[in-house]
């Protein structure tokens, strides 16, 4: 009875809450769209909050956006020969009015790929008029932003457009909730009106992302993009998440904002994004003193980690809460020896990355200080799988260790791994990707000692060593018909002949896979980056 009820419509805040659970499974709002027209209303706002980040290559939103264009805005398109068939008025829904995240990246290569597709000349011309004439759709049907990133690399599009129609229509971003600038070598004059606006109209951002890089000369440009985050910071009554990524002369200032700030009693994760340490170690005390409910601190291959910034740590009250850990070279191990004594406990994501061979010694006495401090992690990544003691932090963390990325083209290292990494996996890992070059034989060894562990998200990228023998066989021997996978994908690289194959393109091979529970996906699609399971954190 509550099921007809369900379907019929008579319920519709238990509805409505069904529906909101699938929010990013796009393949189910689908589905709910055909069930009636209660579900498809339910439905539609959802896979329309956010089109351009849906991992497509179906670029057909846009067309029917322009259709909400008036009949002038259309008429502009009649020069590059999209005639009104193509832009028709015919559409059910305001689909622009459901408009709630927006990147600006993802729209404008969003827009070349659909311009593409056209065959059309003079494209640059035209993905400008396409870009603006987006905007001003979202913001005529009155569109309203919970989420707005800002991600450029160089002038890549009419930025001082969007800014401009933007700052004539406030409300289109005064609700947002997420901002993200992630801007390298942009115009100054680009940023700064924005920037200004955001201080005086924005006050309800609850997670914040800085990463800017600018090529600057003046001092006088920095200090005033410095004073404007600075003062976006202050101006939040519920920042709860905050990252710094930016280049090191504007990071003081709004960094020291945090303590004078609204968000003693909000803000409870901060990211520092490959920053250099030293323009701030002198106030680090100060702020993490005055941050009441921090709870997730999160160093990404940052610089001078050294003992005064370790000092600095020991001398913070509150508990100094260091979640990730991503290192890139070893300068100080005395000092991140204390680092780890104090908040090793807390320590949960764990990576290394690529490191010149003069830290190799020091890499191995930092990862043995890792498993005697640090007995909590839930992921770990590593380039570097040489050295025994890895496979012993894995078998010493599996029962919190969830996600495992090794990586590494080396041919001696991926016998290395596969020989030693089957028999420490736990039970069950959300997720294992292994990117590595081996033989078939090394390949079934891991497989036998790892018979007893479910992966939910298994990924296998091999560079293809001299031998025709491909493991997909080994694959359907001992993870397809035993089911010990929910989701796989798997490529092959031949580097003899600069070609790949993948898995997830060998339609009867998918089909088979499917008959035993198992979906293959693309590995890109399939791919997870810890980077964005910490961004991702909270939102």
């Amino acid at each position: 009875m509550t099921c007809s009820k369900i379907f019929s419509g008579d319920l519709p805040e238990l509805t409505n809450e069904i529906i909101q659970h699938f929010r990013k499974d796009f393949s189910t709002l689908h589905s709910c769209i055909l069930v009636n027209r209660f579900w498809c209303r339910l439905a539609i706002p959802l896979l329309w909050e956010s089109p351009f980040s849906i991992p497509t290559r179906n670029c057909h939103y846009i067309e029917v956006y322009l259709r909400h264009l008036n009949d002038e805005g259309k008429a502009k398109f009649n020069e590059y020969g999209i005639n009104n068939d193509l832009l028709s008025s015919n559409t059910l829904f305001n689909y622009p009015s459901f408009i709630k995240h927006l990147n600006i990246s993802s729209i404008y290569f969003s827009i070349k790929e659909w311009v593409g597709t056209l065959v059309i000349k003079n494209n640059e011309k035209l993905e400008k008029l396409v870009y603006r004439s987006l905007f001003e759709v979202f913001l005529e049907n009155e569109g309203i932003l919970n989420s707005f990133e800002i991600v450029m690399f160089m002038n890549i599009v009419n930025f001082n457009d969007t800014m401009e129609l933007i700052l004539q229509n406030p409300n289109f971003i005064y609700n947002i909730r997420n901002l993200k600038f992630h801007t390298y070598n942009i115009s100054f004059q680009n940023i700064v009106p924005f920037l200004k606006f955001l201080c005086s109209n924005c006050n309800l951002i609850t997670s914040l992302h800085f990463y800017f890089y600018f090529a600057l000369s003046n001092i006088n440009d920095f200090s005033l993009i410095e004073k404007y985050l600075s003062q976006i910071i202050m101006s939040q009554h519920n920042l709860k998440i905050i990252s710094f990524g930016s280049s090191n002369a504007i990071l003081y200032h709004p960094f020291l904002s945090l303590k004078n700030s609204n968000c003693s009693n909000t803000l409870n994760t901060i990211i520092f994004d490959n920053i250099d340490f030293k323009n701030i170690i002198t106030i680090l005390k100060k702020v993490f003193d005055h941050l009441n409910v921090l709870d997730s601190i999160h160093i990404l291959y940052c610089d001078s980690l050294n003992s005064d910034f370790v000092q600095q740590i020991i001398k913070v009250i509150k508990p100094f809460k260091l979640r990730s850990l991503f290192m890139k070279e070893i300068l100080y191990i005395e000092s991140l020896h204390l680092l780890l004594q104090k908040c090793g406990d807390y320590l949960e994501n764990f990576e290394f990355g690529s490191m010149r061979e003069e830290y190799e010694e020091s890499r191995q006495q930092f990862l043995k200080l890792i498993m005697k401090y640090c007995t909590k992690i839930r992921r770990f990544t590593s380039t570097m799988p040489d050295d025994n003691n890895i496979y012993q932090l894995i078998e010493n963390t599996k029962q919190t260790i969830n996600y495992l990325t090794i990586d590494n083209y080396y041919d001696e290292l991926g016998s290395i791994v596969l020989q030693n990494l089957g028999q420490v996996l736990p039970f069950k890992l959300e997720y294992l990707r292994l990117s590595l070059s081996f033989n078939s034989n090394d390949f079934e060894i891991f497989l036998k000692n790892s018979q007893n562990t479910f992966i939910k998200r298994l990924l296998i990228s091999n560079m293809m060593q001299n031998e025709s023998v491909s493991i997909l066989f080994y694959i359907k021997k001992y993870i397809m018909r035993r089911e010990r996978v929910k989701y796989l994908a798997f490529s092959e690289f031949f580097p003899d002949i600069d070609t790949d194959e993948e898995l997830f393109f060998l339609e009867h091979e998918v089909n088979e896979f499917k008959l035993h529970n198992i979906i293959v996906q693309k590995y890109s699609d399939l791919y997870i980056s810890v980077y964005n399971i910490i961004y991702n954190f909270n939102k």
